[in-house]
């Protein structure tokens, strides 16, 4: 089997990590967190002393980190990239800046490769391996990283090094306009009415589906409004969206508003709450509740995918 650093082991990486190391993958690990490495040497992992060392005799390295800034300071700071050994791959899991992988790949000591692969799935996804991954690079790189990456979820081959974080970012888009909008329509219709289990059952039935009425919904219902992303990774996110806007050619309002709901909820609350606090804030505002009874399960104890809905 190949031999795997696993740079990042937060509320994505661990899970993602740990599904590695149970498909029988040698794998070192590192995180400025000492009990997420015990966690994973628990497991099966190998602790590497540093991000150096995690990279210095692997054949592929994968990096899971919060945001473009980290990534930056483990790759160039922290020696990274200069540490890695020609004929290995580094995998980078973060939602990036498509410019930013570009230029470490320009540094990457010679016969190293790069591949960004971004994921979306939430943490339950990471847990049960459901996935999606939206990957870019040279088709000889891809071609050897995506057996590894299949463990983790379907792999989606975007196009050249930076798209899979272009496509990530344009399904984040997505996401951010969905779920900066249900909370309206549960106000809406609640405001003239309509009881909430009524307006759940009906948007879940009709066009109004979505994977936020499907995933997010509950976490708004059960009222933890799902902490395992925040709102400040929102606006990171939405700030790399505004950055790709630039080239476009013309307005994209919806994004704007979506990412507007995002910076109120943000500055209301703090960066650090949920990243559902955007329909808290429509609760507030309007001095309705958004809480549902039901057996509605925390998506980072899900093992089961029917269990992020009503059953």
């Amino acid at each position: 089997m190949n031999t795997i650093g696993f740079i990042g082991l937060g509320n994505m990486g661990a899970p993602m990590c740990h599904r590695l190391i149970e498909a029988g993958y040698e794998v070192r690990v590192f995180d400025m967190n000492p009990a997420k490495v015990d966690e994973a040497v628990a497991a099966g992992a190998t602790a590497a002393s540093s991000a150096a060392d995690c990279a210095a005799n692997v054949e592929f390295l994968l990096t899971s980190l919060p945001r473009p800034d980290h990534v930056q300071a483990v790759m160039r700071e922290a020696g990274v990239l200069a540490a890695m050994r020609p004929g290995s791959v580094w995998v980078d899991l973060t939602t990036n800046r498509k410019e930013l992988v570009a230029e470490l790949s320009a540094e990457a000591p010679t016969g190293v490769g790069v591949v960004d692969s971004p994921v979306t799935g939430a943490v339950d996804g990471a847990r049960n391996g459901r996935l999606t991954l939206f990957m870019g690079g040279d088709d000889e790189l891809t071609d050897r990283v995506e057996p590894i990456l299949e463990n983790l979820g379907i792999v989606i081959r975007c196009g050249g090094l930076g798209t899979g974080n272009v496509v990530k970012l344009v399904t984040n888009q997505l996401w951010f306009v969905a779920s900066s909008a249900i909370g309206e329509g549960f106000a809406l219709g609640m405001s003239h009415g309509v009881k909430l289990e009524v307006l759940f059952s009906a948007i879940r039935q009709s066009v109004g589906d979505s994977f936020v009425a499907q995933h997010d919904a509950p976490s708004i219902f059960a009222g933890h409004y799902d902490p395992s992303f925040t709102l400040d990774l929102c606006n990171k996110d939405l700030g790399l969206i505004r950055e790709l806007q630039k080239d476009v050619g013309t307005d994209l309002p919806m994004t704007d508003a979506a990412r507007a709901t995002f910076e109120r909820a943000a500055n209301r609350y703090g960066s650090h709450e949920p990243e559902l606090y955007v329909a808290k804030y429509l609760e507030d505002e309007s001095g309705l509740s958004f809480r549902l009874d039901g057996d509605w399960v925390p998506p980072w104890e899900v093992t089961d995918q029917s269990d992020v809905t009503i059953r």
